[in-house]
């Protein structure tokens, strides 16, 4: 059987929570259950069918409880300048308030969005302009699952990539460089091909740059403006024929004057580029270590990146992300034993995970905002120590780990690894306050009280078990199954702490089904079920999905 054949295997519990963590930034515990029982066909038709519920969300407001503007758009309103980092980091924690909560509607649009945003960089901190931004996020998220063809022309004149790239500086007297060769070497052919070879020219920058001269930006951080966008000058564009060289067959794009030079040369840019034979195995490259395994073999790209090239790029299907996406998703590749818990969590899916996983109730951001920004604020900063920052990453390449040898590997190192550890202990030693009565956090106690039959009935209705406990915590936890070693080792040496019999256990629990509202009986469970998650949390086996 293929690679790329159709997995007609019912989803079990496994592998429904296997295809959520891939398709979303994790799954909640419902949502794993929804999934489960159907095969990957209809499975992956619900996550494509979700997405329309999801694509016109509110806007970002104003967070602050303290202003007099709280709760109200800011981005209708004229420019200002007093506040542009505020306004793109509310424009940051909405895009993470949506990755988190998603309503009982889990879809492939967040994570899919988040690729591409990786992979067309724009910095905030080099725009400025929150509205340049709040567009491209939105171009982006409206084209996710569209025409790839679509989104690079319309990325290619977008507000805020043309000032992160200078592209707004190039004209034919001047050209500058910068997009020419990042639109070849990062968003379409890619520099080398799979056995080294360089896919352009440096003459093809060059000349790639004299095609996108003309392209400005209108009320870049005006005050008080309230238009914006990009706009084509015939008088800076280059209207000479632009020749290729044989890496593009020495395609010659002809030399245009007018208004819609600029579109129409844009355009021979474009399907000049996607004709290329390279760039459709660069985006499924890219897809495929994103969603699937970061270990591209020889045997990989010649019997799924090849084809999946083939199928992309075919002239039914021209380039849409959709039906690439579906064909990834319901392939046999996607659930191959080998590539369950092959990725290393980002700080995303660690973050915004382990949030979702146990169910921290996301404020809603329109009645509730200033505990939905803390709580957002709370998930950017912590995903940034962790070296991820949504619309801000460090470099044209993207987050550093996905680029360099090793991929998500790379999110681990000395520091981070215990970084994450603090990060979890937040939530089985609740510190954080979203709002007055709601603190992240486990509610070890009443998961607890609800996993045990008949919670009050003490002589009639035995107590619940290490081994029930352990199971109930570790359901859904992990990508891999734990071994008979780790649970042993995790009820008898952190649970149990080396120093009690498993039978302890039941006693401390029936004390507290007996006076459960008796501190030190409290205090005596959860110091034990602490100790069990703070060491879970901190696994190699939670750090992978």
């Amino acid at each position: 059987m293929g690679y790329l054949d159709t997995y007609t295997g019912v989803l079990d519990q496994r592998l429904a929570a296997h295809l959520l963590r891939r398709a979303t930034f994790g799954p909640t515990s419902q949502e794993i259950v929804d999934f489960t029982g159907k095969n990957a066909s209809s499975a992956v038709e619900v996550l494509m069918s979700n997405v329309s519920y999801r694509l016109d969300p509110p806007p970002p407001i104003e967070m602050d409880s303290s202003r007099s503007d709280a709760g109200q758009q800011f981005l209708d309103k004229p420019y200002s300048d007093s506040r542009p980092t505020t306004y793109n980091n509310y424009i940051q924690y909405w895009w993470i308030g949506l990755m988190t909560e998603q309503k009982g509607r889990p879809s492939f649009l967040e994570k899919l969005t988040a690729f591409w945003q990786n992979h067309f960089v724009v910095r905030n901190s080099v725009a400025v302009d929150y509205r340049y931004i709040y567009q491209y996020l939105r171009l982006l998220r409206a084209n996710a699952l569209g025409s790839f063809r679509d989104m690079a022309i319309g990325v290619t004149k977008d507000p805020a990539m043309l000032v992160f790239q200078d592209g707004y500086e190039n004209t034919k007297l001047h050209p500058n460089e910068n997009y020419g060769r990042e639109l070849q070497e990062l968003f379409t052919v890619g520099q080398k091909d799979f056995a080294g070879n360089y896919n352009y020219s440096e003459q093809d920058v060059k000349t790639a740059a004299r095609v996108l001269t003309g392209w400005q930006v209108t009320n870049k951080n005006k005050v008080g403006s309230t238009s914006f966008g990009a706009v084509f000058t015939p008088e800076r564009h280059d209207t000479q024929d632009k020749t290729f060289s044989e890496k593009y067959g020495n395609k010659v794009i002809s030399g245009r004057s007018g208004p819609s030079a600029g579109d129409d040369e844009i355009l021979d840019l474009i399907n000049m580029l996607l004709a290329h034979p390279e760039t459709p195995k660069f985006i499924c490259r890219k897809l495929y270590r994103w969603y699937v395994n970061p270990n591209v073999t020889q045997e990989i790209e010649d019997a799924v990146i090849a084809p999946l090239a083939n199928f992309f790029s075919s002239p039914e299907n021209n380039f849409q992300i959709g039906p690439l996406i579906r064909k990834i998703f319901t392939s046999q590749i996607f659930y191959d034993e080998r590539n369950i818990g092959a990725i290393v969590k980002s700080p995303a899916e660690f973050m915004i995970g382990s949030m979702r996983h146990f169910n921290q109730p996301v404020p809603d951001l329109t009645t509730d905002y200033d505990a939905f920004r803390k709580m957002m604020s709370f998930l950017s900063t912590s995903m940034n120590v962790l070296q991820l920052n949504f619309l801000n990453q460090p470099s044209v390449f993207g987050s550093l780990p996905f680029y360099q040898t090793g991929y998500s590997k790379n999110w681990i190192n000395g520091t981070t690894l215990g970084l994450r550890g603090e990060r979890t202990d937040m939530l089985v030693f609740p510190s954080f306050t979203v709002k007055p009565g709601y603190m992240l956090g486990i509610d070890i106690l009443g998961s607890l009280t609800a996993l045990q039959p008949n919670f009050s009935d003490v002589l009639g209705t035995p107590p619940i078990s290490c081994e029930t406990v352990l199971a109930a915590f570790s359901k859904n936890l992990f990508a891999v199954p734990l071994s008979d070693t780790q649970k042993n080792f995790l009820i008898d040496s952190i649970m149990m702490m080396n120093s009690s019999a498993r039978t302890t256990w039941e006693r401390e629990w029936n004390a507290y089904r007996q006076a459960p509202s008796d501190m030190s009986k409290q205090n005596t469970i959860l110091w034990r079920c602490r100790a069990l998650y703070k060491y879970m949390l901190r696994m190699a086996e939670f750090q992978v999905f």
